[in-house]
């Protein structure tokens, strides 16, 4: 847990990785920092169609139109915190000579995406009123 809070701290006082072992070469820094770019436009994009199903899936059954939405709301709400935490753990690793993190978020978002893509297709196919 001390790891976790540890980590959390970071994310608000990205100063003190600095404390931790030596400097990457910038480059891999700037390279982590455009990942972390694109994992925030990756928590943008599923914002805005969370919203986008939300407005313009009005004849949808309220459950199925709020239930698509929500989980893509929330998928770009955990892509939006996992931005920060992987640019963290990637930053660290780096300062340490460590291996850089591995994580199963990215197929569980790939996965929830393509439900709800699937979801999406079966509304098109059959209508909305399902």
């Amino acid at each position: 847990m001390s790891n976790f809070v540890q980590s959390l701290r970071l994310w608000f006082a990205p100063e003190r990785i600095r404390d931790e072992g030596d400097t990457p070469d910038y480059r891999f820094s700037l390279a982590n920092e455009r990942t972390f770019l694109a994992w925030l436009r990756t928590a943008l994009a599923l914002i805005g169609g969370g919203f986008a199903v939300d407005q313009f899936l009005p004849d949808l059954r309220w459950g199925w139109r709020i239930g698509l939405a929500l989980a893509l709301l929330a998928a770009g709400v955990l892509s939006s915190l996992r931005a920060v935490n992987h640019w963290v753990r990637c930053e660290r690793a780096m300062r340490r000579g460590e291996d850089l993190p591995v994580s199963r978020f990215p197929t569980v978002l790939s996965v929830t995406v393509a439900v709800v893509a699937l979801a999406m297709v079966v509304v098109v196919l059959f209508g909305w009123e399902g």
